[in-house]
């Protein structure tokens, strides 16, 4: 079972650590203050927090003692905007979306679309430019936020320079020397929310989350707005998979050996984003999505409102472990791979994103 995990949420970072065959709730960090994304420290990088701080903007700290100290350090900035661009987002950092860790580099993904890279532990942080001045980008649009943002960085662990990343709305992109260049990586979706001529453009596609398993990282899965997709060749296709309930979600976690493994979290779309029939299930795929199982035992199967954001549902190294939470404070655990879970707390504040230690 692996020890500690994190719980980012809209009041604080709290720490989960292992108490015998279950969890306890440890230390807050930044009580009362939004925590967008956490990414938990490694040997060659410390620990990194994300703040989105409204009026007083976007902060980043990080510490280099397992979250018991934090120190602030720089926050990415986009360049000026050139007065003679027309048509485009504010070149205005939002919020930070996502963090992942390679080595000693930090990768942050951000609203209003822009990468970031980091070599020196977050105290200076570059634009990735390869990317946005791609022409593509002026297309992306906000799927839930007034603009768009990089919610997904799936690093191959077999080669620091390969690397996917989902947008929403913008579709997947991957590069394969380490940012220099950039192609799309969408093939194979549909975004039916566009009009039939358009919904294969893969520039526009909104891919909700997607995770690469790490031990087959060739397999990507992917929650999408419209459904759920897998790619068995580092995203040049993806192949459309029916769930049962819904293929609609945000979350998806794979298994870290098994490519064939994953979770979703299903809910009913667009206007009334709750479980259905007001009852909460995880459904789990162990033949790549031919068949399904839906899971219940222990989650609240009436009067049921709980949504699982993208960074929400997360299995541990040990691929059996899991960790899900919810719009309205949730938190479960399942130690048998989602057979059964047990609900840690009903009283958090909205969770934003959850992280095992350890995790890239």
């Amino acid at each position: 079972m692996t020890d500690r995990a994190w719980v980012a949420t809209r009041k604080g970072l709290f720490e989960l650590v292992a108490n015998g065959t279950g969890w306890r709730l440890g230390r807050a960090s930044f009580l009362g203050e939004p925590v967008s994304m956490v990414l938990p420290g490694a040997a060659d990088r410390p620990m990194l927090a994300a703040l989105n701080l409204g009026h007083f903007g976007v902060k980043c700290h990080a510490s280099d003692d397992g979250g018991t100290s934090w120190r602030e350090v720089a926050t990415p900035a986009y360049p000026e905007q050139p007065r003679d661009v027309e048509g485009d987002v504010p070149w205005k950092l939002v919020q930070i979306w996502s963090l992942a860790g390679s080595g000693g580099t930090i990768w942050a993904g951000t609203l209003p679309g822009g990468l970031f890279r980091s070599t020196d532990g977050g105290a200076s942080w570059q634009l990735v430019e390869s990317l946005w001045r791609r022409p593509e980008r002026r297309e992306w649009f906000g799927g839930g936020y007034d603009v768009p943002g990089i919610h997904s960085i799936c690093l191959d662990p077999r080669d620091a320079d390969r690397m996917v990343i989902g947008v929403s709305c913008g579709g997947a992109w991957r590069t394969a020397d380490g940012g220099a260049t950039w192609e799309l990586a969408a093939e194979g979706m549909l975004a039916d929310y566009l009009p039939p001529e358009q919904a294969s453009y893969q520039n526009t596609q909104d891919a909700h989350r997607i995770e690469r398993c790490a031990g087959a990282p060739d397999v990507l899965w992917c929650q999408h707005h419209c459904g759920i997709w897998r790619s068995t060749d580092n995203g040049t296709l993806w192949h459309r998979i029916h769930a049962p309930l819904s293929s609609f979600g945000f979350a998806v976690a794979v298994h870290p050996q098994d490519p064939q493994t994953a979770w979703f979290a299903p809910a009913i779309a667009d206007q009334c984003r709750v479980p259905v029939a007001a009852a909460l299930a995880i459904n789990r795929t162990h033949d790549g999505g031919q068949t399904f199982e839906t899971l219940r035992a222990g989650l609240p199967q009436t009067d049921c409102y709980d949504l699982v954001y993208r960074h929400c549902l997360q299995v541990g190294g040990d691929g059996r472990t899991l960790l899900m939470g919810s719009t309205t404070g949730n938190l479960w655990a399942s130690r048998d791979a989602g057979e059964s879970w047990n609900c840690l707390s009903t009283t958090l504040p909205p969770i934003l994103a959850i992280r095992f230690d350890g995790g890239t």
